[in-house]
């Protein structure tokens, strides 16, 4: 638990991101930013949930791996994967190799093929907190869950989604600009 940290360039960051290089570009270019559009939600919504019980820094280090198995996370494309497909990605050294999340992630893309365009971003962002939370100041202010991640989960799991727990549901919200969760005093939390 704590502050903001100097990083390789001086900048203060998030204490998370200066692990290792991976974290760094993910931190500075990607978490906390706005993501739209159904296909690139359902892809963190896929990646969140393979990262439960591991290291995010597992996700991203085959993070093109899943790409590749999973057709870019493209909805549709996913929802047509039969058990020869699932049967190939349990062999699949680029990813997470756990049938339980495969499964989840073939069954999620069958109910979000029968959704209209745009559907899932709208329910995703309908969660957003009307107003923003204080900006945290260290890691201890930061939430594992909360009252509008376990709503969203329970939206999610009312829809046929498979894998989408409160905690979970928060990790997307962070990673996907939902809510703000870089620490009052690190760079990237107003990015120009």
């Amino acid at each position: 638990m704590s502050g903001p940290l100097a990083g390789p360039d001086g900048r203060l960051r998030c204490p998370w991101a200066l692990s290792t290089e991976d974290y760094v570009a993910y931190h500075d270019t990607e978490w906390g930013r706005p993501v739209r559009g159904d296909d690139a939600l359902y892809e963190r919504l896929c990646l969140e949930a393979f990262q439960s019980g591991l290291s995010w820094l597992t996700i991203l280090r085959r993070r093109e791996g899943f790409r590749k198995a999973f057709s870019d996370f493209s909805i549709e494309a996913v929802a047509r994967f039969d058990a020869t497909d699932a049967e190939r990605l349990l062999a699949d050294e680029g990813i997470i190799r756990n049938r339980a999340k495969i499964e989840a992630t073939l069954a999620n893309a069958r109910v979000l093929a029968g959704w209209e365009k745009g559907e899932l971003e709208t329910l995703i962002w309908s969660h957003a907190p009307e107003e923003p939370g204080p900006a945290p100041l260290t890691t201890a202010d930061v939430p594992a869950v909360t009252t509008e991640s376990t709503d969203l989960a329970k939206a999610l799991k009312k829809a046929g989604l498979r894998f989408v727990g409160p905690t979970t549901a928060y990790a997307l919200m962070q990673a996907c600009g939902l809510v703000n969760d870089h620490l009052a005093d690190c760079a990237l939390r107003d990015p120009a």
